[in-house]
């Protein structure tokens, strides 16, 4: 039997100290498919000419005997404990070949918003648009599983990785670089430069939209996406519940403050429907993203169902939109995705206001 040659901590710093200095390695961490992902601690101000010395120490992280694939991201973390707070005025990144990117975001998580991505995502494609989806929940990624691509692989193309194909979309996630049971034990610099890694080193040309599934919540990585990524506007999800639409509204209060675009809220697991008799029930409660919405002046997209065959066609993969807008479980994704496109088109309206009633 064959055993394959398993890399370690120490051969990927030894072969890192030749071409960096020993004080840049950061964190190394070596996943059980052999992917060796490492941290380099850098000037925040100087990324841009730390970039060809990130190439180099890739190249040689991937020379190391067993490494499967490496994976070289810059960090900022030590002077950034010093640095003031970036404000609105920060250059924001344009993702070179794609026309519009927009953010599925929620204040909190266990709401549904990967599923919700995913058949937007597929839905805008199958409309006619071409669809990129970035996994961003670097601690939960979902979407190779929504997708169906748990075992794929990027491949590493002349200058950028290549996204994966999945169901006619550019997919990619941090997923696709770590097994999804590893746990992904990582400071909050590291997951910025990560998500920008993900974001700039990914061959998305010839997209209209992008699609980015948000970590959930309103933290720093969450501000850094929404500050740094030149958005052209965010779907907010939530579930009927007075505490999740609490979370949603710092959700929006959040791109507010960025000058970020709210497209709109969909209200997920709106209601449940019994596959047996077809009968409702308003398990969560109903109707309150959209009062929401109308209390914060932003359009309402739409309601998704709480339904078996939406999740039995998740977990298998195949997300339910693309049975097409006839199917009755797919057709709130395919009125959220003509909604979402009907708001792109006067997406530099000002962001919501909110308002606190006492």
């Amino acid at each position: 039997m064959l055993f394959k040659t398993r890399p370690t901590e120490e051969s990927v710093r030894a072969a890192l100290r030749n071409v960096v200095d020993d004080a840049m390695i950061g964190a190394v961490q070596i996943t059980p498919d052999r992917d060796a992902i490492v941290t380099l601690e850098i000037d925040p101000t100087s990324q841009q000419k730390f970039e060809p010395l990130r190439q180099q120490a890739e190249q040689a992280v991937a020379r190391v005997k067993g490494v499967a694939k490496a994976l070289v991201i810059l960090t900022a973390e030590r002077a950034m404990k010093s640095s003031p707070a970036p404000t609105q005025k920060t250059a924001r990144l344009d993702v070179p070949g794609v026309k519009k990117i927009i953010a599925v975001a929620s204040g909190k998580g266990g709401v549904g918003k990967s599923t919700v991505a995913a058949n937007l995502a597929v839905a805008l494609s199958k409309m006619g648009q071409k669809v990129g989806l970035l996994d961003a929940d670097i601690y939960g990624p979902s979407v190779p599983r929504l997708m169906g691509v748990i075992s794929a692989k990027p491949e590493q193309g002349p200058k950028q990785l290549a996204p994966i194909d999945a169901h006619g979309l550019k997919v990619m996630s941090m997923g696709f670089l770590v097994d999804e049971a590893t746990p992904m034990i990582w400071r909050g610099p590291m997951i910025q430069s990560a998500l920008q890694q993900l974001l700039r080193d990914v061959d998305w040309s010839g997209l209209d939209i992008l699609v980015i599934d948000m970590p959930p919540g309103t933290g720093d990585a969450q501000l850094t996406l929404a500050q740094k990524v030149s958005l052209a506007g965010a779907v907010v999800v939530s579930t009927p519940q007075d505490i999740a639409l609490i979370d949603a509204r710092k959700g929006l209060e959040m791109f507010r403050k960025v000058a970020v675009p709210v497209l709109g809220i969909v209200e997920n697991m709106s209601y449940y429907c019994c596959p047996e008799c077809g009968h409702r029930a308003d398990i969560f409660g109903h109707g309150g993203a959209r009062l929401e919405a109308e209390k914060l002046g932003c359009p309402f997209l739409g309601e998704v169902p709480l339904h078996a065959l939406i999740r039995e066609d998740s977990d298998a993969g195949q997300p339910v939109a693309l049975k097409g807008p006839d199917d009755h479980q797919a057709k709130p994704f395919y009125d959220i995705a003509a909604r979402v496109l009907e708001s792109l088109d006067v997406a530099g309206r000002p962001a919501p206001k909110i308002v606190i009633e006492g």
